[in-house]
């Protein structure tokens, strides 16, 4: 077993100096931000919300990948009516480089699928880790923004994302088990010493007032029991124009742009690249290492 900290050194050195070759993208950014998607369980709109998101900050003129990373139940490519020919399943068999598996989504977004051999992360062998870990360097300012979208609830692969992340976006909803769910998440957030930014968007809600209630409780309840403050993101109405965008495959950032719903993820979208100057340079550097450290140990 040879040492994974100067195996990853040697890869860094070794992508500052390659060139893309297949993939069209020119590096435009020097900070790319990196922010982990999740909740404490399914069913609160994760995914929806981190398409529609992607959608914004690209209209916003950002350059926008999305990961689908969610174990077992990757969906993004569905929702989008998209028919990918390869996904993070052919990167993680080592048959495909990670530019190799990257398609185009609405709005200029970029897409990569997920699948269910993405349960093969836990069976990654020493090599097979190193050349995940080469291949996410290759995403190295490339993009504005990578949202990686994670599964529900607190497995090892979902927690080793979202203590990666600098920047992490828990969506929950009024209902009394997601948040206590998304409390959970927190809960375990913390125990494992994560220092990531936790913010909050409330999906599914009434109206604002119903909002700042519903975050002000998860607020006062992190803060007195975690020693947490949380950040309000944002929120999201009810619409049953969601559920219509969904049956008919297209986000309704586009379908409804002129909605309540679309509005609120412009909100969001315009709050997060307000937070740029914010963020530390080495943003994704720090993102591979904490990602490697974290799963490393969890496999272990």
């Amino acid at each position: 077993m040879y040492d994974q900290a100067e195996k990853l050194r040697q890869l860094l050195k070794r992508t500052e100096n390659k060139t893309s070759q297949k993939f069209s993208i020119q590096k435009r950014t020097n900070n790319t931000r990196i922010l982990t998607v999740s909740s404490g369980k399914g069913g609160v709109g994760k995914t929806n919300f981190t398409i529609n998101l992607a959608i914004s900050l690209s209209n916003l003129g950002y350059s926008v990948l999305v990961i689908d990373a969610d174990i077992g139940l990757a969906n993004i490519d569905i929702l989008l009516g998209l028919l990918p020919k390869e996904t993070i399943t052919s990167v993680l068999s080592k048959n495909k480089k990670i530019k190799d598996v990257i398609t185009d989504g609405p709005n200029g977004i970029k897409i990569i699928a997920g699948g269910s051999g993405l349960y093969d992360m836990f069976k990654l062998e020493d090599d097979s880790l190193s050349y995940l870990m080469e291949q996410l360097f290759e995403l190295e300012n490339l993009f504005d923004f990578i949202l990686i979208d994670t599964g529900a609830g607190i497995s090892d692969i979902v927690m080793s994302f979202v203590m990666a992340a600098h920047e992490v976006i828990l969506l929950t909803t009024p209902e009394p088990t997601s948040l206590t769910d998304v409390y959970a998440l927190i809960k375990a957030l913390r125990i494992k010493g994560c220092n990531s930014r936790l913010k909050i968007v409330i999906n599914k809600v009434e109206n604002s007032k119903e909002a700042y209630s519903v975050f002000e409780k998860l607020n006062i309840a992190s803060s007195k029991f975690l020693n947490t403050k949380i950040e309000n993101l944002g929120y999201i109405l009810n619409s049953k124009q969601v559920e219509d965008a969904v049956k008919n495959q297209n986000p309704f950032m586009n379908l409804y742009p002129n909605s309540n719903i679309a509005k609120n993820i412009n909100n969001i979208a315009i709050r997060i690249a307000g937070l740029s100057d914010e963020i530390n340079n080495n943003n994704f550097q720090s993102f591979i290492g904490r990602f490697k450290s974290f799963f490393s140990n969890s496999i272990t």
